[in-house]
């Protein structure tokens, strides 16, 4: 690509004077400096005036160890461009996990928007700058393997969609009037899985983070905190901290060893952020180590704001039971209020697939979604070996495709290999031993993942296996569901502060939240493969009924 100007060079006052190459002084471009010490560090940055905005980084301390210049230019540049690439340019890197990058959130007010060929400089022209940073050694990874990556998909500086950028400013502004006051507060955001709670818990954290060393700000100080109840995706947020100046490793925990340890100390930290707060537990467990009564109001107790991610739809355990009611009569006794994210970020599907979705979880099996969709495959599947090729086939096309199930099958941790559905899919339950995240385990292909494997991450495309718990009753048309198969017995301890009927109605929840989550994990697809005889011959019906109607409008 002829237009493309990429000059290296030392990063020195001689150097920045020189600057003469037309389209890189004066025109916007995007530069990268860096060193490659034992530990490389690195600042991107883009900018309409090259040789000043170059000088001021010389005379800042901070940049003192780099030695080294990028600048990027292109005579189709203008500034929109610049800060795309800008903001790739950092995801990508963080994801690569070779360099710790001294940016600070100066997204905080980005939003996603289109602008004059946005997919020219988003796609193609930062490929080829990529490209070029691999020749030089720079960067290791490709583009398209880096996608596929848990810690560039939850980069703190991925573009927010205009309502996630709308209830972060609104929470930054609820911290900075509140830090100061006095009692406990409390924002809540609620969303169904998939609009994104995560990507803005990520954003949000890292945000307040660098607030905390900026001397003008109101947060400046502050102690604060990110709580993870789910070991892989604490995997995940640590593998970012390693890239970024103001994550630090100590301020990602579980929410049990944060209460603990601020019991222990006696101390209150200033702001904690829970992501997946429907995991929190609602009642004691000693083998947990958690010998209160429930574990969000002990966090709340122990900070002066709480901003909790929760969504009903995804507690998967009795023990850590929530609904509405009880997350009101924990939040109703401080200075709490509630947003929405109601926007469907993961999946590239239309509101038909999306509806048909919401009422399966519901019981409702409703006809195939008849709009054409080329950007989101759902396909039913009568035999396992054929669905089990389609995911692998999807594997090899755009990879991070995995196959997952309902937890009807036995599955213990101690070693021994366990298998899913002996006499149909055969292949062995998820391992987790690697620090990797299951499902970026090349390995993983060969195995299922269970539903607290995959949860708040996504796949490209998801093949679900429905197990015998899962049925369909043909008198009622509706979707049944027996917990007496379900083999997740761990998720079914009773609890003796409700009912022997609630109890069991929230058996049946369970399974049903398990099923949303796991048929909400593909950006691009949904197989499904029902091992109930019933089930499978109602999908199957629904499945010829939509292919005979695609063909007589073909014909």
């Amino acid at each position: 690509m002829k237009e493309l100007l990429f000059e290296k060079r030392d990063f020195t006052p001689d150097d920045v004077n020189t600057i003469k190459a037309l389209h890189l002084n004066n025109y916007p471009i995007v530069y990268i400096l860096y060193n490659e010490n034992k530990k490389p560090s690195a600042y991107i940055g883009q900018t309409v005036q090259a040789t000043r905005r170059l000088r001021n980084h010389l005379e800042d301390k901070k940049r003192n160890n780099l030695k080294h210049s990028i600048l990027i230019g292109h005579e189709k540049f203008n500034q929109s461009a610049t800060y795309n690439i800008e903001s790739n340019l950092i995801n990508y890197f963080i994801a690569d996990n070779n360099y710790q990058l001294q940016n600070v959130s100066q997204t905080r007010t980005r939003v996603t928007h289109n602008y004059y060929e946005k997919s020219f400089y988003n796609e193609e022209l930062f490929q080829v700058i990529w490209e070029k940073l691999r020749e030089e050694k720079i960067v290791s990874d490709t583009v398209e393997n880096l996608r596929n990556k848990d810690i560039y998909k939850l980069s703190p500086y991925k573009e927010l969609s205009p309502q996630q950028l709308d209830i972060k400013n609104e929470i930054l502004n609820f911290c900075k009037e509140h830090i100061s006051k006095e009692g406990n507060h409390v924002i809540a955001i609620e969303g169904d899985a998939g609009t994104g709670k995560s990507v803005l818990l990520s954003s949000l954290f890292n945000t307040i983070q660098d607030l905390g060393k900026d001397a003008s700000s109101d947060l400046s100080g502050t102690d604060n905190y990110l709580l993870v109840n789910h070991s892989e995706m604490l995997k995940t947020y640590k593998t970012i901290a390693n890239s970024l100046p103001n994550l630090k490793k100590k301020s990602l925990m579980k929410p049990t060893p944060f209460i603990n340890q601020k019991a222990k100390a006696q101390e209150t930290a200033d702001i904690v952020l829970i992501d997946e707060a429907h995991l929190l537990l609602t009642k004691e467990d000693s083998y947990n180590s958690f010998r209160y009564q429930n574990q969000l109001d002990e966090i709340i107790k122990r900070s002066k704001i709480s901003i909790v991610i929760f969504d009903p739809k995804q507690v998967l355990k009795i023990k850590s039971y929530w609904n509405d009611r009880l997350l009101e009569e924990i939040t109703n006794q401080y200075n709490a209020k509630t947003l929405q994210l109601t926007d469907q970020m993961r999946m590239n599907a239309n509101p038909e697939i999306i509806k048909w979705i919401d009422n399966f979880v519901a019981k409702e099996i409703l006809s195939l979604p008849k709009a054409e969709d080329s950007s989101f495959e759902l396909k039913l599947f009568e035999d396992a070996e054929t669905f089990k090729a389609a995911i692998e086939n999807k594997n090899k096309e755009v990879g991070l495709s995995r196959v997952v199930s309902t937890f009807d099958y036995l599955h213990k941790k101690d070693g021994k290999t366990y298998i899913v559905d002996e006499k149909g899919i055969n292949l062995p339950w998820n391992s987790t031993e690697s620090n990797a995240t299951w499902a970026e385990n090349p390995n993983s292909i060969k195995e299922v993942g269970s539903i607290y494997t995959v949860q708040g991450f996504d796949l490209n495309y998801v093949g679900v296996v429905l197990g015998p718990s899962v049925g369909y009753d043909e008198e009622k048309d509706k979707l049944t569901i027996d917990p007496s198969k379900y083999q997740d017995k761990g998720a079914f301890a009773s609890r003796s502060d409700l009912s022997f009927q609630e109890n069991q109605e929230i058996k049946e929840e369970i399974i049903l939240n398990s099923i949303n989550v796991l048929m909400k994990r593909g950006i691009h697809g949904l197989y499904i493969f029902a091992t109930d005889p019933k089930l499978k011959k109602k999908l199957l019906e629904l499945k010829r009924g939509n292919d005979n109607e695609r063909s007589s409008k073909l014909n």
